[in-house]
C-alpha cells in the first residue's frame, strides 16, 4: 500500500527543511506519564512554542516521519520533544501483545523530520493519533513544557516486499515433502453455484479478499480473486472429503487455470491458534490486473522450483503438478473461472466450520509464522 504522505487534518504543508534526518527507536525512548495538563511546576518564567502543522510522511508497517512547523528564534531553548502516540480505538483494532503498554515518548530534540521505529509500539495497517509537546530540561531535572500540538492521525502501511520475503522464508522452513494432484477445487453451498449459473453466466466471480491472515497483508480488503484449494489427503492422492465451506465442489483440471503463462505470486504464511499453518498463494494470468497488482508488492515464485506449488514438465512431455505437504495451501486466482471449465458435484463428509478461515486472525505470538514487525 502506497502510503498518504500527509496526516489526516493538516493545515498547510510543512515548510522545506534543511539537514539531517534523525531515526529514533522507540524501544530506545524514554516513556513517560502524560496526566492531561498542559502546564507543569517549571513553565513559569519559560514560553515555549506549540507545534502546528504537524506533518506524518514516509509511513511504513512500522515506522513513520513526523515534523511541524516551529517558531526558529525559541529552538535554542528546545532540549526535548513530548511524542504522545496512541492506537485509534475501533472495534475492528487489531490485537498484539503489547497494546497497553503506555506511549508518551521523550525525545531529545533533533533536526526535523525525525524518523519514529518500533515494532513493539507500532503494527502495520492500524490507525494511530499524534500529539506533540515542545520542552526544555532544566537544571533542577524538571521539564517546562508548551502547550500540546493538535492531535493529528495516521494509519500505518502494509507489509513492504522485504517483509513478506522474511514471511515467505520461514514459511519455506516447514514446507515440507511436495505431493502430486491434479485439480484445484472450491468447496461451497449449492445455493453460490445456482447464483453463479442464474446471475453471473455460469462464471464464477473474483471477490475482494477478506481480512484473514496476517495484519500487514497488503491482499486482505485490496485484491479480487477467487479462492481455491488444491490439497490432498496423503493416503489417497485426492482432495479431502471434508470442507468448512460447504457441502458442493467445483473442480477444474490444474492444467487449465496453472498455464505457462500463469504467475504465481507469495502472499502470506500464519496460524490460528493451532498446530496447522496456512500459505496464500497468488495466481494470475501474465498481463491480468491482478497480476499488475501483485507484481510490486508480493515476492512471484518459480513455477518450477518452489516450495509450494509447481508446475514441471517431464522428459515425456507431461505436465506435473505438486503441492507442498505440510502447509494447507489458500490459493486465490485473480480472474473469472467459467463452470463449464469443469464440475459441480456433492461431497460425502461433513461441514467442518472450525476450520474455516473466513476473516481468521493470526496468532501474534507464534514464533514459527511471526517477523520482527509489527503483528
Amino acid at each position: 500500500m502506497e502510503a498518504a504522505s500527509l496526516a489526516h487534518g493538516v493545515a498547510s504543508p510543512v515548510s522545506q527543511r534543511e539537514g539531517m534526518t534523525k531515526n529514533v527507536s522507540l524501544e530506545s525512548l524514554q516513556l513517560c506519564e502524560r496526566d492531561g495538563k498542559a502546564e507543569d511546576p517549571g513553565v513559569v518564567g519559560m514560553e515555549l512554542p506549540v507545534a502546528r502543522n504537524i506533518k506524518i510522511s514516509n509511513i511504513t508497517c512500522d515506522s513513520f516521519k513526523i515534523c511541524w512547523e516551529m517558531d526558529p528564534h525559541t529552538t535554542e531553548k528546545i532540549t526535548h520533544y513530548f511524542i504522545d502516540l496512541n492506537k485509534k480505538e475501533n472495534k475492528n483494532s487489531n490485537k498484539f501483545k503489547h497494546k497497553d503498554v503506555p506511549t508518551k515518548l521523550v525525545a531529545k530534540a533533533v533536526t526535523l523530520p525525525m524518523t519514529v521505529r518500533g515494532h513493539w509500539f507500532l503494527s502495520p495497517r492500524t490507525e494511530y493519533t499524534v500529539a506533540v509537546q515542545i520542552a526544555s530540561k532544566q537544571t533542577d531535572g524538571d521539564y517546562a513544557v508548551s502547550e500540546w500540538s493538535d492531535i493529528v492521525e495516521f494509519c500505518t502501511a502494509d507489509y513492504s516486499s522485504v517483509h513478506l520475503t522474511q514471511l515467505l522464508q520461514k514459511a519455506e522452513v516447514i514446507a515440507g515433502r511436495m505431493l502430486k494432484f491434479s485439480v484445484f477445487y472450491r468447496n461451497q453451498h449449492e445455493e453460490y453455484f445456482q447464483h453463479c449459473r442464474d446471475v453471473l453466466g455460469s462464471r464464477m466471480m473474483p471477490s475482494v479478499k477478506d481480512n484473514s491472515g496476517s495484519h500487514g497483508s497488503p491482499l486482505s480488503g485490496k485484491l479480487e480473486g477467487i479462492f481455491l484449494s488444491c490439497n490432498t489427503e496423503f493416503n489417497t492422492g485426492q482432495p479431502p472429503q471434508d470442507s468448512p465451506y460447504g457441502r458442493f465442489r467445483f473442480q477444474i483440471p490444474a492444467e487449465v487455470l496453472f498455464t505457462p503463462d500463469t504467475r504465481l505470486y507469495f502472499g502470506d504464511f500464519y496460524c490460528m491458534y493451532t498446530a496447522y499453518h496456512y500459505v496464500i498463494l497468488v495466481l494470475a494470468p501474465r498481463g491480468s490486473r491482478g497480476d499488475l497488482y501483485c507484481r510490486d508488492r508480493l515476492p512471484e515464485l518459480d513455477v518450477t522450483n518452489n516450495r509450494f506449488l509447481t508446475r514441471v514438465c517431464g522428459e515425456d512431455g507431461r505436465v506435473v503438478f505438486q503441492h507442498a505437504q505440510d502447509v494447507i495451501l489458500e490459493l486465490i486466482y485473480t480472474e473469472p473461472v467459467q463452470l463449464a471449465q469443469g464440475t459441480v458435484s456433492q461431497i460425502s463428509g461433513h461441514q467442518l466450520m472450525s476450520f474455516s478461515t473466513v476473516n481468521a486472525k493470526k496468532d501474534p505470538s507464534c514464533k514459527t509464522c511471526n517477523i520482527s514487525v509489527g503483528r
